[in-house]
């Protein structure tokens, strides 16, 4: 049970607030808003997404820019409320097409009516856009997708020879089209969110992956769907499919959607459904089985003299070179006496940035875009306020990376074919296979 419900900006403005109980005192924005912008607790940079201050809980997530905040007295599962939290975010983007403030703004009352019907006195009542669609009836106005900014959730995708529709992933599941058309389209997304961690000597020491595949349908009529995996793959380390070779998708584990049915997925590899409206994970996995990392970082730290030192960062990029990764951050505490730090780039490198966070004595390179089979370097060179105590080594590091790949996937595990149901011989709808891989905790050793 929670006890209120609010969306903030990232300036603190408050765009859509619901009390639903009236245990937590009116200012609890503010107050939320203050305690995360000036958090320092711990040498954290950002605030963890539960604390309590003063016997209010807090719990938030953020999703696009935008803080997702929910308020309660009760000790309640933290778990729940994010994952509460997380799907109101989904059941509005389903119907807004468009998920920012500007949408918020020019929807609020659709947005009110939605949260009335997903809870009711603080208690969850139901978070499927199927199932609303009976009880909300506003249409939403929607915002012009030109006007997302560029590294939006729908801007990763947009990438390689064959480009995403402008609108794809930014219409709303109940608006009709202008001229009353409606176009007959399908997405699959398999996302894939990889944590590994290196040794001191480039060995790989543990690494895994979470994936899922969501889907997001247009399809007037529901029709029945079935969605072909790879045929030699495997759940569980004992399942007989495993002796196929070396080459085949080995999985620990993973979940379907209730609306996914099994009949066939022992035999072929195929799930059967008719989609729900809205975007909904059909499947979500957990892999361990050893795969190949995307990126290897080295690291060299050298002292320099009694009051220096020379750090070598190199990452090399092991994907296709027809594969481009995005955003890639990589992040290396330093001593906490280090007072100056002096970068040097290679030669002709565009679209690379550094900087020295004096604050938390954080080294950080952000390099905008990587072509696969690549290598960059960079060379800082620090200065410390007092001599050397010890192995630098231990003073520094660990390194760590963040990214995003579009059209590729580390666990090598593919959607062959996607077959729905016709109604007629003209029936032909558009389908949208797309792959994206992110860093969750990309961590390499000095």
């Amino acid at each position: 049970m929670i006890s209120q419900f609010f969306v903030l900006s990232q300036r603190g403005d408050n765009i859509v607030f619901r009390d639903y109980r009236g245990e937590v005192q009116k200012g609890s924005a503010e107050i939320f808003f203050r305690k995360v912008k000036f958090w320092k607790e711990d040498g954290e940079e950002e605030a963890p997404p539960v604390f309590n201050v003063d016997g209010v809980n807090y719990f938030h997530v953020k999703v696009v820019g935008l803080l997702f905040v929910a308020t309660t007295r009760a000790n309640v599962s933290p778990s729940l409320v994010l994952e509460l939290l997380q799907r109101i975010a989904r059941v509005i983007k389903d119907y807004l097409g468009v998920l920012n403030e500007d949408s918020l703004r020019k929807n609020f009352v659709l947005v009110y009516e939605l949260l009335d019907e997903v809870i009711d006195f603080g208690y969850v009542q139901t978070t499927s856009t199927e199932l609303l669609k009976s009880y909300v009836f506003n249409e939403p106005l929607v915002v012009d997708a030109a006007r997302l900014q560029p590294m939006s959730p729908a801007a990763i995708f947009m990438q390689g020879t064959k480009r995403m529709p402008g609108t794809a992933v930014t219409k709303s599941v109940v608006a009709n089209e202008p001229g009353g058309r409606k176009r007959e389209e399908i997405f699959v997304d398999i996302i894939e969110k990889i944590s590994v961690t290196f040794s001191s000597s480039g060995y790989i020491l543990t690494s895994e992956i979470d994936g899922t595949i969501q889907m997001k349908s247009y399809l007037s009529g529901n029709p029945e769907i079935k969605l072909a995996l790879n045929e030699d793959l495997s759940i569980g380390r004992g399942d007989y499919r495993s002796s196929f070779g070396s080459g085949a998708v080995i999985l620990d584990d993973c979940n379907f959607h209730e609306s996914v049915r099994l009949d066939n997925f022992d035999l072929d590899r195929t799930l059967t459904l008719v989609p729900p409206d809205g975007e909904f994970p059909v499947m979500n996995y957990r892999m361990t089985q050893e795969f190949k990392p995307p990126f290897r970082i080295n690291t060299l730290i050298e002292e320099a003299g009694a009051l220096k030192a020379e750090v070598i960062l190199k990452v090399s990029a092991e994907f296709p070179s027809s594969v481009t990764a995005n955003t890639i951050i990589v992040q290396m505490p330093l001593p906490k006496y280090t007072t100056r730090v002096n970068f040097e780039l290679e030669p002709g490198a565009l679209g690379q940035t550094t900087d020295f966070k004096e604050a938390n004595r954080r080294l950080e390179w952000a390099l905008k875009k990587t072509v696969g089979g690549s290598e960059h370097t960079l060379r800082a060179k620090l200065t410390f306020s007092q001599e050397l105590h010890g192995n630098i080594t231990k003073e520094a590091g660990p390194v760590s990376m963040t990214f995003t790949i579009p059209m590729y996937n580390a666990s090598r595990l593919q959607v062959k074919y996607l077959q729905i149901a016709k109604k007629s011989s003209t029936y032909n709808p558009y389908r949208w296979v797309r792959y994206v891989t992110q860093a969750n905790s990309y961590v390499a050793r000095i």
